[in-house]
């Protein structure tokens, strides 16, 4: 019996020994993960990646831009990162938006664009130590440029001629200065700019119904203006043609071309003319016939006029014209 109670109490002693090792370990590894957590948020140690760098403020405040791949050490408490900064090619929209903005053409139209432009950064120090938020004013800056040139353009050109725009903001850019005798954007912030695209350019959409109901007008008024001159000419080939009958017929009947054509045929002509008008067309009408030299004019009346009010009617061919209202 007090051989198996002694076992019994030297298999409890080492479970409980056992249990403490275990316990020490997990206490042991929770204490270096706490640790490594506590130096991982502070950033004690820190990494520089390829292409990164960091900006590093201590504790007197000084500022230092460290560039060195891998790990490095700072002091606790005594020093601050400031900020990763990539050094990288980076993006920059028009207006700080991909969306499309508006802008006022010379002629003073609005219209909607978007541009970006790349840029890299290639002085640290220019970039992260001697600006403050150098994105802020860079934005700034290279909104005012590109907006100044493509409002300076006509409308036309904002449309038809990107190409050549793009261009003319891309040196202006890289070598105009801000102000005048003042640095340079690349100058200012230490970047190289490597890049400007316009991506969009377009009226706005009240703009485009405007300009097509202009053109639908425009075109109304062309065929206005044709169909008219199509009538001047028809006019004018009746008119001709006219002169010509008459002319004939004054030749005909001996006259030559220094003599002036008798009155009478002129009236004989329209005489002609209207009675053949009245043939053609007798019923529903109201006609009469003027006698032009000085003799009491002759009434002609359709036969609806003469079975009411028993008036004869004349023939019209050895009257007047006839007139048909």
């Amino acid at each position: 019996m007090k051989d198996q109670s002694s076992q019994v109490f030297l298999q409890r002693a080492r479970v409980m020994n056992l249990i403490r090792i275990m316990a020490f370990v997990c206490f042991i590894i929770a204490l270096f993960y706490s640790l490594a957590a506590v130096v991982y948020s502070t950033k004690v140690i820190y990494k520089v990646k390829l292409n990164y760098a960091v900006i590093l403020e201590q504790f007197g405040g000084k500022r230092q831009a460290v560039t060195d791949l891998g790990w490095h050490y700072r002091l606790p408490f005594f020093t601050r990162l400031e900020k990763d900064v990539p050094l990288m090619n980076q993006n920059l929209y028009l207006g700080g938006s991909s969306a499309p903005i508006k802008i006022i053409s010379r002629e003073n139209v609005a219209l909607w664009t978007s541009a970006l432009m790349t840029f890299k950064i290639k002085d640290l120090k220019v970039w992260g130590i001697e600006n403050l938020f150098p994105e802020i004013l860079l934005q700034g800056d290279f909104d005012g440029i590109a907006k100044d040139t493509l409002q300076a353009q006509e409308v036309n050109k904002l449309i038809s001629e990107r190409e050549k725009i793009k261009e003319i903001i891309f040196q202006a850019l890289k070598n105009r200065p801000i102000n005048k005798n003042g640095p340079t954007i690349e100058g200012k912030y230490g970047i190289e700019v490597v890049s400007f695209v316009i991506n969009e350019t377009r009226f706005g959409d009240k703009l485009v119904e405007a300009t097509e109901e202009k053109k639908r007008r425009q075109l109304i008024a062309e065929a206005d203006n044709y169909a008219a001159d199509q009538e001047a000419d028809r006019i004018k080939k009746l008119y001709k043609a006219y002169l010509e009958g008459i002319r004939s017929l004054h030749a005909a009947l001996g006259g030559s071309d220094k003599q002036s054509v008798n009155p009478a045929l002129f009236e004989f002509l329209s005489q002609q003319k209207w009675a053949t008008a009245y043939e053609k067309n007798q019923s529903d009408q109201t006609t009469f016939v003027l006698h032009g030299q000085g003799q009491a004019p002759s009434l002609t009346l359709p036969s609806m006029f003469e079975k009411r009010f028993n008036v004869p009617i004349k023939d019209s061919k050895k009257n007047m014209p006839a007139l048909t209202e």
